[in-house]
């Protein structure tokens, strides 16, 4: 029988059967929303899905846009929509309103956004930066790994020749 696994809970759900282990949604979360809010959350949605395959659900108060583990989310307010987008870098900019550390790689950049306009260049870009993060982080752990192991990048191997040379003055 068709069905599938809660993300959740992980009880397996027959098609067609009610399943309500987490009371929020996002249309729940969005339905109090004014229309430029609700514009703006529909643009960054449409932004997030465009950038590949995700899981987008409602988690208590949050909309969480997430590939092994959440880039970025989203808590819509009365008056503006915060967009937490998670980073390598701490950014530097006027939308920025918050910034904070999670992790050893991560920082949580803090947003406030009021309308759909605001949904453009440079947050679209910074969303597409934390849609590609684990990528990057990927290869910056392989990369140390091999270097730990004894395989010395072309970098390395030229600073230790250099370093091995030694100065010898001449005699009169």
């Amino acid at each position: 029988m068709p069905g599938r696994e809660c993300y959740h809970c992980k009880q397996w759900i027959e098609e067609g059967e009610a399943h309500d282990c987490w009371t929020t949604t996002e249309a729940a979360l969005t339905q109090d929303l004014s229309e430029d809010l609700l514009e703006a959350w529909q643009r960054l949605r449409e932004t997030a899905v465009a950038f590949g395959d995700q899981r987008i659900y409602a988690s208590g108060s949050c909309i969480m846009f997430a590939r092994d583990t959440c880039y970025f989310f989203v808590r819509p307010k009365r008056s503006f929509l915060e967009v937490c987008v998670f980073l390598g870098r701490e950014v530097k900019a006027p939308q920025v309103r918050q910034v904070r550390r999670r992790s050893k790689t991560k920082v949580a950049n803090i947003l406030k956004i009021t309308h759909r306009d605001e949904v453009e260049s440079p947050i679209t870009d910074w969303l597409q930066e934390a849609y590609e993060l684990p990528d990057v982080l990927a290869n910056t752990n392989v990369t140390k790994t091999k270097q730990a192991t004894g395989k010395i990048t072309k970098k390395r191997a030229a600073k230790k020749t250099t370093t091995k040379r030694k100065t010898v003055r001449g005699r009169r």
